[in-house]
């Protein structure tokens, strides 16, 4: 099998998750390499992502590095298995991979806990709202590449819905919700929309009010992707340079006590709701 040349971000976490296994054992690549059977510089390209690996040969590896976590090592090795396509490949080579590496983020993820301050949730914009915030790239986003764009920012929000719904978790600071991109109605039409998707169980919305006063982080907005074991979590960053993605045990309690401080800022569920209310009705 070639060597894959741009790995996504999951084919790139489950090489640096194994580098890190071994990296704690103390084994260096050249032994990694014996315990397979190939050839040493094999080891760095499944590191990086570059080359796949069998889900029998990551449990070989974890055996080997004297990994006790079963359930880490599961995981992984259920990373390794997977061979289908998401939908969101449908876009590589149309989009930048940095969209997608998001999209199939939140199609993996257990639970997504988002924080913003000037923008409404990707996941819960409405088509219009969404268009109305692309219209604002600077430079203009040529029309094919708005529509993809456009595209797959609705079709993320299936995560939502469906069979097995995501635990989706967002707080929002009052800024973001008294933005009018696209003029009032479209506004009160996105706030109203926000309500809609808050009844459901698995959406939680908290609004952080201006009489809070400060807060911490400086507005940047950023989800802490939780995986099935919190070794796998993610935290994904959006700036106006693009996002980014972060693993390492530092940032990830970083952006964990970070959450749980904007958490403590803001409103109740229930008092969210009727604040988001009230600022529909004076649109």
């Amino acid at each position: 099998m070639p060597p894959r040349s741009s790995p996504t971000a999951r084919q790139q976490r489950l090489g640096s998750e194994l580098r890190r296994l071994r990296e704690q054992s103390g084994m260096s690549a050249q032994q990694a390499a014996a315990l397979l059977g190939v050839d040493r510089t094999r080891i760095p390209n499944i590191e990086s992502g570059r080359f796949g690996i069998s889900p029998e040969r990551v449990r070989t590896l974890a055996f080997n590095y004297g990994c006790p976590d079963t359930a880490l090592v599961g995981l992984l090795a259920a990373m390794a298995h997977e061979r289908d396509r998401g939908w969101w490949e449908e876009h590589r080579g149309i989009l930048p991979p940095a969209l997608l590496d998001i999209a199939e983020l939140e199609h993996h993820a257990v639970g997504l806990h988002t924080a913003v301050t000037t923008h409404i949730p990707g996941l819960l914009q409405t088509e219009e709202h969404a268009r109305a915030v692309f219209d604002t790239a600077v430079p203009p986003l040529p029309e094919p590449d708005l529509e993809a764009r456009l595209a797959l920012r609705v079709r993320r929000r299936a995560v939502l819905a469906g069979d097995r719904p995501v635990r989706y978790e967002a707080v929002v600071h009052e800024a973001a919700l008294r933005m009018r991109f696209g003029g009032p109605e479209v506004a009160r039409r996105q706030l109203e929309h926000l309500l809609a998707q808050s009844e459901r169980e698995n959406v939680s919305l908290r609004v952080i009010p201006f009489t809070a006063g400060g807060f911490p982080g400086a507005g940047q907005s950023f989800t802490y992707v939780t995986a099935s074991v919190p070794q796998l979590d993610t935290v994904q960053l959006d700036s106006s340079h693009g996002s980014l993605l972060l693993d390492a045990p530092m940032g990830l309690r970083r952006y964990g006590s970070l959450l749980e401080r904007l958490r403590a800022l803001s409103l109740s569920v229930d008092a969210s709701r009727a604040h988001v209310r009230t600022l529909a009705l004076d649109l």
